[in-house]
């Protein structure tokens, strides 16, 4: 811990500097002694300094939910990512492994093209029951009385996300112009639309995750050890399993809801802390929740910035940055998965 301890407060300036620019860079740019006060005015009601009405307006209503989003989904994703590889004991394997970001896109087709009229909420709605629905069936699939197999999950996953995507190919074929750009847009995910009832739900799911993995730590690190040496340390792995396999889903389903497909962070993040760290879930969980938030934040500044003023979809900048990392893991786990 104390050979790792500059990583903390390393962490926590460069997401406090991240969430500072965030709020400041946008069409409209606002300097950093500005922004603070304005976003120290909308949580405490205390002036620190002069801040234009429009400022404050921008900042309370676009920029400050924006970036509160990316945090909190970016920290999510990275979250369930390094659970899902300490789970499956696999560095490869990211949260779209269980099928709920596939599932959570065919929810969204489902509603985009055929209830082209259902309201503001019900594209997330759709998404969210979508994922969970096809996490259960995929979980469904890789049980048994003898209890689930991990091998089986995988392949229940990647049979699932393929429906899913047949599924999605088909309602692109109904679909007409506006609602083939919706499901477009929507599948490269985005944070432009971002929304306090949406925040205020991704906080909560954080704080949830949060808590339920810290307090798992002890038993993801014993799982490391191989899941017949965690069970003659008297865990019960089928119950441990079951348990984060959902809260995954509730996560990253919430997070796909809230924001659209938004890959590679899962997968990046929790490989790079732990490359730094080593594998203990201890440090892994909380450092993977700070580094993801503080990408996703850097991602969506990039996705506002590259084409200003058009904006890029926040999940081609992420796709742009997590391939190449993607590639270079799988050259070095080569040797291991041939």
């Amino acid at each position: 811990m104390d050979k790792h301890r500059w990583l903390w407060p390393s962490l926590l300036a460069t997401l406090v500097v991240t969430a500072l620019m965030s709020v400041s860079i946008g069409p409209l740019h606002i300097s950093p002694s500005v922004s603070f006060n304005a976003v120290m005015h909308w949580a405490t009601s205390i002036e620190l300094g002069i801040v234009a009405p429009h400022e404050q307006l921008v900042i309370d209503n676009v920029r400050l939910p924006r970036t509160l989003l990316a945090l909190s989904v970016g920290a999510i994703l990275a979250q369930c990512g390094a659970v899902m590889q300490g789970l499956f004991r696999n560095p490869l394997a990211d949260p779209g492994i269980i099928g709920v970001s596939s599932g959570a896109a065919l929810g969204a087709a489902c509603c985009i093209v055929l209830l082209p009229q259902g309201g503001e909420y019900s594209v997330a709605l759709c998404a969210f029951i979508g994922g969970l629905l096809t996490t259960l069936t995929v979980y469904r699939l890789a049980s048994s009385p003898t209890g689930t197999s991990i091998v089986l999950l995988l392949l229940s996953g990647v049979a699932i996300a393929a429906l899913a995507g047949a599924g999605i190919g088909l309602l692109t074929y109904m679909a007409d112009d506006l609602a083939l750009r919706d499901l477009t847009l929507w599948q490269m995910g985005s944070i432009a639309g971002a929304q306090w009832h949406y925040v205020l739900l991704s906080l909560l799911t954080l704080a949830l995750l949060g808590w339920q993995f810290n307090r798992s730590t002890k038993a993801l690190n014993a799982l490391l050890l191989g899941e017949a040496e965690a069970r003659h340390l008297g865990l019960d792995v089928d119950k441990l399993k079951v348990k984060l396999i959902l809260l995954c889903a509730i996560g990253v389903g919430i997070a796909v809801a809230a924001t659209g497909i938004i890959g590679f962070i899962g997968l990046v993040v929790p490989h790079l802390v732990r490359m730094m760290v080593g594998p203990d879930h201890k440090q892994l969980l909380p450092l993977s929740a700070m580094l993801g938030a503080a990408l996703l934040a850097l991602a969506d500044i990039g996705a506002r910035s590259m084409v200003a003023p058009s904006e890029l979809p926040v999940g081609l900048v992420t796709a742009l940055l997590g391939a190449p990392f993607f590639i270079i893991l799988l050259l070095k786990q080569r040797s291991r998965l041939i």
